[in-house]
């Protein structure tokens, strides 16, 4: 079998790693995060519209098959 590591790296290392991986992040403005809000709500009040009428659509049409 392969020998394993098991040596811990010291938690300064850790933090210092986390901090760089943050540093390299590239944060979107506000501007972006409001208009991906807006598509992301208009996207669902239309596919939730789509799916409310499909719903009505179907019950009617089983609906009218069941009293034939």
């Amino acid at each position: 079998m392969g020998e394993t590591n098991t040596d811990k790296a010291p938690k300064t290392s850790w933090f210092t790693g986390l901090k760089a991986e943050f540093n390299k992040i590239i944060w979107p403005d506000k501007k972006s995060i409001t208009r991906q809000t807006i598509a992301v709500v208009a996207v669902s009040v239309v596919l939730g519209l789509i799916i409310a009428v499909l719903d009505v659509i179907i019950k009617y049409g089983v609906d009218f098959l069941v009293n034939l």
